[in-house]
């Protein structure tokens, strides 16, 4: 397994990069952000550890040019905690946030956890894949292909990243099914997760941006007011 270390504090990377070597992965590193985007977009990498505060580029930009080539894990590394940044970093596609000072410990179970969930989801995509061919589910308006796991909204193809499709393949597949926040982030990313159940929130505010003709009064994916949110046809 091999991580990219996009920061440019070294004592910082050194810290991560002995905690991860110790369990097993092989570690690049990149202290400016240009040139980490830019390592980052050549691929091969199982998950991208990515700073805030760069020089050259900042994490927001970078995080924002690698979610729209490749869906590998990003796991954000910031001083900074306020929740507007990591409601930013989830809506550009960060999978998951960690705030310093933290246990090298911690970091290393969420590397692991996010991991071992990428795989698992490629593993099923491929499966479904497999037992359903090019079947397409089809709402009209809207169409998923299972295979190819592309995504059709009103004739045009949307971008979504790995857990956008998981969520709404899961929501679309349970039509009428109310599902609470807590119940989706278990589903979607997992029960041994450390993220913030936020991320369920602003997921859904991206999937009705990305498939609702209107996002502020959509028509299918539903909020149901003290409950959690459900995919209506």
């Amino acid at each position: 397994m091999k991580i990219l270390i996009i920061e440019d504090d070294k004592a910082m990377a050194d810290i991560e990069r002995d905690f991860l070597e110790m369990n097993g992965f092989e570690i690049e590193h990149e202290t400016d952000g240009a040139k980490g985007m830019e390592r980052a977009l050549k691929g091969g990498f199982n998950l991208i550890l990515l700073d805030l505060m760069l020089p050259g580029k900042d994490g927001f930009e970078i995080c924002r040019h690698i979610r729209s080539k490749t869906d590998v894990p990003i796991l954000m590394v910031t001083a900074r905690i306020e929740d507007v940044d990591k409601i930013r970093g989830f809506g550009i596609g960060a999978d998951d946030y960690i705030s310093k000072p933290f246990s090298p410990t911690e970091l290393v179970a969420r590397v692991k956890a996010h991991i071992a969930q990428y795989e698992r989801l490629k593993n099923i995509a491929v499966k479904d894949g497999a037992s359903s061919g090019d079947a397409e589910i089809d709402l009209g308006y809207l169409k998923i292909n299972p295979a190819t796991r592309r995504v059709y909204a009103f004739d045009r193809e949307v971008a979504l990243t790995n857990k956008e499709y998981e969520l709404l393949y899961f929501l679309v597949s349970n039509t009428e099914k109310v599902f609470s926040k807590e119940q989706l982030y278990d589903r979607i990313w997992g029960e041994d997760m450390y993220g913030d159940i936020k991320t369920v929130t602003v997921h859904i505010k991206r999937l009705r941006e990305k498939t609702e003709k209107n996002p502020i009064n959509p028509l299918h994916i539903q909020t149901v007011w003290g409950t959690g949110y459900r995919f209506s046809v």
